[in-house]
């Protein structure tokens, strides 16, 4: 046994026999199409019957691997060479959105077999979504009611849910734009989109993609103004898209003023100077002086640390804002302007807890400098106010309100007075001044008692001397 040759061990290879299952298919769009237009031509024009026959299909058909011709089919009649061109040699059908009627209703009704399809089919919403990016592309290369047909249809599916608004970045094509393509293309889908939802849920969809501030793109840079895109949208008959337009442009500008006034009042920029550029820019982007309080407001707010401390910073808040209250007196200039001041105030000093009992302090620094004026805090302590820690800040404004009835009321018996006894020599004190200089550490001349003794002597001194000159010459 142990003489006998042994073999020597020898490499070979084994065949597997490759199952049916795991061999690919062969790519034919072509067939694929004629099966879809053969079927297409059997239901004709009866959306129904394409909706049915579409899903029935689906079954039998690789709709996964051929949705680019299925929707290139439903949409041109046939599939497209690159440019949106049909080519010659291939099946075509009139079962399409191109070969339909231009009008909304129609549109409305395919959209119908689109979203019924990819409801179905849920595999298929990211393709259409590509096929629809692909189609806005090739915009130059359709007709005008072909591309009349198509923004009404992407406009329904916008508004359906079925696309998303992200699919529009195509319209930014530079091409496209400088040819004016883009922008007819948007009137026509924007219309049937509002058509479908309001302005707001327009706009709701728009900003989910960061596309809200982007509009004035659908026009060559040198037409991308606020002007123009109203004009342009107004006359073709979507005032509301305009509003919206120039409303987010005032929203950035907005943004864009606070963000440069901090800069200056961090770097120390004169008040003069910052007024200057605050109201050049109210000029500029029309932003009426109730807004630009409120961001005068924020951005005095935020230039400083705030102590932590509830004893100390209400000392630290009068100290700051007694500084700031020139600049803040530019821009209340207006009733209006005044009471929104005043909310601003009441909603800082609510949502930051340690401001609670500095309400009336700050209220009233701003009536001694001038900022506020007697009828807006008494409108707002009225009914103006905000429900914000309401009943915390009336009570803290109910004595000072007191006292500002009475002062109106005194004024005017003493303008009643002299109307009839003609004017009284010397200042009398209103009651109550007294009090109101005591409210804040910043200084009331005119209620001082010392200062109005000094100022007594004064007058008697100059008196003197005068006297002294007659006697004298």
């Amino acid at each position: 046994m142990n003489n006998q040759k042994q073999q020597k061990p020898t490499l070979s290879g084994q065949r597997f026999k490759t199952r049916k299952r795991d061999e690919k298919e062969r790519f034919d769009p072509t067939q694929f199409q004629d099966c879809i237009i053969q079927g297409l031509t059997e239901t004709g024009t009866d959306l129904e019957a394409v909706a049915k026959f579409l899903d029935a299909s689906g079954a039998k058909l690789d709709y996964r691997r051929y949705a680019e011709t299925l929707f290139d089919i439903l949409v041109a009649g046939g599939m497209l060479a690159p440019g949106g061109t049909l080519a010659d040699d291939m099946m075509r059908t009139d079962v399409c959105v191109f070969a339909a009627q231009e009008d909304l209703e129609t549109m409305q009704a395919f959209a119908q077999v689109f979203n019924k399809l990819i409801r179905r089919y849920k595999y298929l919403e990211k393709g259409f979504e590509d096929e629809v990016k692909k189609l806005l592309l090739f915009l130059k290369g359709f007709s005008e009611s072909e591309r009349n047909k198509l923004a009404m249809l992407t406009g329904v599916l916008l508004a359906n849910g079925t696309l998303n608004a992200s699919i529009l970045n195509s319209l930014y094509n530079e091409n496209l734009v400088k040819e004016g393509v883009s922008a007819a293309f948007a009137v026509k889908l924007f219309k049937s989109w509002i058509n479908e939802k309001d302005i707001n849920a327009v706009a709701a969809s728009l900003r989910k993609v960061s596309m809200d501030n982007r509009l004035m793109e659908l026009f060559p840079a040198n037409k991308q103004s606020v002007e123009h895109f109203t004009k342009y949208f107004t006359e073709a008959g979507l005032k509301e898209l305009s509003e919206y337009v120039r409303n987010q442009q005032t929203i950035g500008a907005r943004k864009e003023l606070q963000k440069e006034l901090q800069e200056q009042m961090s770097r120390g920029d004169p008040f003069k100077d910052i007024i200057l550029y605050v109201k050049e820019e109210m000029k500029k982007n029309n932003i009426p002086e109730p807004v630009v309080i409120g961001i005068v407001w924020s951005s005095v707010m935020s230039t400083v640390e705030w102590n932590k401390k509830e004893e100390l910073v209400a000392e630290q808040a009068i100290k700051h804002l007694k500084q700031y209250s020139p600049l803040l007196a530019a821009f209340t200039t207006q009733g209006q302007s005044e009471l929104t001041l005043l909310l601003k105030i009441q909603e800082y000093c609510y949502d930051n807890i340690h401001f609670m009992k500095a309400f009336q302090k700050i209220v009233v620094l701003f009536y001694k400098a001038e900022v506020l004026s007697e009828e807006p805090i008494l409108k707002w302590y009225k009914d103006a106010h905000v429900a914000k820690g309401k009943s915390v800040f009336l009570e803290q404004m109910k004595k000072f309100v007191e006292w500002l009835k009475n002062a109106e009321e005194e004024s005017e018996s003493e303008a009643e007075e002299v109307r009839s006894n003609g004017p009284r020599h010397g200042k009398q004190l209103k009651s109550g001044e007294n009090w109101i200089a005591d409210t804040t550490d910043s200084c009331w001349t005119t209620s001082s008692p010392a200062i109005q003794t000094s100022n007594s002597i004064a007058a008697l001194f100059v008196l003197t001397v005068k006297l002294a000159s007659c006697l004298y010459p």
